[in-house]
């Protein structure tokens, strides 16, 4: 047990007959108690702010270890936002993909279609043509038929 400034206080010592000055002995001992009580009360508050300075270390510990499972869930969830974001991304592209994949099938089968209406229409132009050209040969050839040969209704007329 740690010796107090009281107990220095009331400490007594027996008597002899050849011992020390008791006026010295009393003073030193005055100046003891002082010089001890200062100590004392120095330990007592440096012993108040180490207990103080450990609660607070052991707040800043705690709010470490709340931090790092803090800091562990957010990596988590990154990592689990960063995953579904490359899926979505992936799908999406994918989805993308077929989605260009099939207009361009759509677009290739328009090009056959218009393809084909094109050169049907092209056949049919060129059988109009055949046949309009027919048709205005035989035009001309009754045209030319009847200038050689008038018919008799014309030839009245002319003489009429």
């Amino acid at each position: 047990m740690v010796l107090t400034p009281l107990d220095i206080q009331e400490k007594e010592f027996s008597r002899s007959f050849r011992g020390y000055n008791e006026e010295q002995v009393d003073a030193f001992l005055d100046r003891v108690i002082k010089d001890y009580e200062i100590l004392y009360k120095e330990n007592l508050e440096l012993k108040e702010q180490l207990q103080a300075l450990q609660r607070e270390l052991d707040r800043y510990r705690e709010l470490e270890d709340t931090l790092k499972g803090a800091m562990l869930m957010a990596e988590q969830a990154a990592r689990e936002a960063k995953k579904n974001a490359e899926k979505e991304a992936d799908l999406m592209f994918r989805e993308a993909q077929e989605k260009a994949n099939k207009l361009i099938q759509e677009a290739e089968q328009r090009v056959r279609q218009m393809e084909a209406e094109y050169r049907k229409m092209v056949e049919q132009a060129r059988a109009f043509r055949v046949k309009f050209k027919s048709f205005l040969l035989s035009q001309l050839e009754l045209l030319e038929e009847e200038q050689e040969n008038p018919s008799k209704q014309e030839v009245d007329d002319e003489y009429d």
